[in-house]
């Protein structure tokens, strides 16, 4: 008669483990919006090429997309960001948008 005790358990252990789950989920969604729209605001692109420039800087740095965000919006805070993200960032841009990253000498 332990079983059904032991199933209930394990069925709560599970949802709070999603109800976890779902509020990182929430809070780095939040960050790579918030990471989208200085994209979008510095680099003159549209919301979709944000994204694609997020991407591709993860893709072509190995570094996951939230993390990259996350330099992003340091960046946005401090003025400071590694090179190898800022040099990636400066080729996506060029490659989904009109404008080069701001505060770089023009070519």
């Amino acid at each position: 008669m332990g079983e059904p005790y032991e199933s209930e358990t394990d069925r709560i252990f599970e949802l709070q483990e999603e109800v976890h789950q779902l509020k990182e989920a929430v809070a780095s969604h939040a960050v790579v919006d918030q990471a989208i729209g200085m994209v979008v605001a510095l680099g003159r692109v549209t919301p979709d090429q944000g994204w694609a420039v997020l991407k591709d800087v993860s893709q072509h740095t190995n570094i996951k997309l939230r993390n990259v965000a996350e330099l992003i919006l340091i960046w946005g805070r401090t003025g400071d960001m590694p090179p190898e993200i800022r040099a990636e960032l400066e080729d996506a841009l060029d490659r989904h948008g009109p404008t080069q990253v701001p505060g770089t000498p023009p070519l």
